[in-house]
């Protein structure tokens, strides 16, 4: 088996199967926004129809402002550059008083709330300004069981609604998932899941093991893992529909790190049925399964196009210290992407023309610099920095409309203190979403 030099966690899993921000000289664009940046976006707190909605209210509001900031593609209003005025409806609100200064806004989001009966219902409207003689961009009514909760997932679906019709048909993510594993106990870890903005968090298995590595379907009913049993780390299936384990193959040897194929109908994982740590792909089962590497040294952490589905990226040591490699789905094409250091979890952008990963350029002995998070041009090889100095970083995964990259943090470097944060793709706005002891994120598809 290959030998590697250990870093906390991720060169674990390994052994288990055994300057700036930009380069000068390799600089490129990265896409953060659909052309909607320009775009001045206010949103109105909604008018509430009675006492009953107040709560409810003042719930839908906060998630709605929060949705639309965190987009990354609006200049969104502040509060407090709002006019004093509650518009519920498009016969209410003046929108001349919107256009002006010191609010300025190109596009107004408002509308009401109320509870009828056992529902909560939200109408919502998205108007232009500028436009007097047909301001209106849409309305549309939303509506759940009464409760705090359905006020967030209202608000979600609106801040989604609009964020498609003002970025070029791009989906938002507001209700979007999160998966990720999570240190519960000793020696115990559980994979949990959370909103995209780190609402909700709960646990989705509770099998008292070792679970780790995520990975959702792309029609968000499966969700693959692996998890440490008394035959070592064996891939897991666990249907989201029903809410229990079902059946996936265990045929031996260390298996880990699946993904799935944009199409679900197939899951690349790492395994070392065979002795060495290879590269395979079966179906959702785990029925069919065939190896598309055959080299020496640990082959992990495969990450399909998910644009294509037809090439996959991986980490591999056939050089010795893990490197960036992407081949074509049966294994043929094989291209090294890094050139050097300590390369790991590798994760492709929803358009297929970039990977996020994790990267320790300078690796070893009283080298500067640490693990931090990267992007690559995939057609040119061309990278950006996006983490500087806050830790040892790993496990990014792409938000679906490619604005937005979550990954694992850990200040101190201890594993068990790893918590998941999130950054627009060029680097900025990093927050934190969870607490320690979280680990491993892998956002939904959609």
């Amino acid at each position: 088996m290959q030998s590697w030099p250990t870093l906390p966690l991720v060169a674990s899993l390994f052994l288990l199967l055994s300057a700036s921000t930009l380069r000068a000289q390799d600089t490129f664009h990265l896409e953060t926004s659909s052309g909607a940046s320009s775009i001045r976006l206010a949103a109105a707190n909604f008018k509430s129809a009675a006492p009953t909605a107040d709560a409810y209210t003042h719930t839908f509001d906060a998630v709605l402002f929060s949705d639309l900031n965190s987009a990354g593609i609006f200049d969104v209003v502040s509060k407090s550059l709002l006019p004093q005025t509650t518009p519920g409806t498009p016969a209410e609100i003046n929108l001349a008083q919107w256009s002006q200064a010191p609010t300025s806004a190109a596009m107004v989001a408002f509308g009401n709330l109320s509870v009828q009966g056992p529902n909560l219902v939200a109408n919502g409207f998205l108007d232009d300004s500028k436009n007097t003689q047909y301001p209106q961009v849409f309305a549309k009514q939303y509506l759940g069981t009464a409760s705090d909760d359905t006020a967030r997932q209202l608000a979600h679906q609106f801040a989604d609604d609009i964020i498609f019709r003002l970025s070029g048909g791009t989906p938002g993510i507001a209700e979007s998932k999160i998966f990720y594993s999570k240190h519960t106990s000793p020696g115990v870890k559980e994979i949990w899941m959370m909103d995209y903005d780190g609402a909700n968090q709960h646990a989705v298995t509770h099998l008292g093991e070792d679970s780790i590595s995520p990975r959702v379907s792309p029609d968000n009913s499966l969700l693959a893992f692996s998890a440490l049993g008394r035959d070592g780390f064996q891939i897991k299936m666990f249907s989201l529909l029903l809410g229990r384990l079902v059946r996936f193959n265990s045929v031996g040897g260390t298996n880990l790190s699946p993904a799935w194929s944009p199409s679900g109908q197939q899951l690349a994982f790492s395994s070392s049925r065979t002795g060495d740590p290879e590269i395979w792909v079966s179906d959702p089962q785990g029925a069919v399964a065939h190896r598309i590497t055959n080299y020496k040294g640990p082959d992990v952490s495969p990450a399909w196009n998910p644009k294509t589905g037809a090439q996959i990226a991986w980490i591999s040591g056939r050089t010795g210290l893990p490197q960036l490699y992407i081949m074509d789905s049966d294994g043929s094409g094989v291209t090294r992407m890094t050139d050097g250091g300590y390369a790991t979890s590798p994760s492709w952008s929803p358009n297929g023309q970039f990977i996020t990963f994790a990267w320790d350029r300078h690796y070893g002995p009283g080298a500067p610099g640490g693990q931090d998070i990267y992007v690559m041009e995939v057609a040119t090889k061309r990278w950006i920095q996006l983490t500087h100095d806050i830790g040892r970083c790993d496990f990014p995964t792409w938000s679906p409309d490619g604005r937005h990259i979550a990954f694992a943090n850990s200040p101190d470097g201890i594993d068990s203190h790893n918590r998941i944060m999130t950054m627009l793709a060029d680097g900025t706005q990093k927050r934190a979403l969870t607490e320690s002891g979280a680990d491993m994120p892998n956002w939904s598809w959609k």
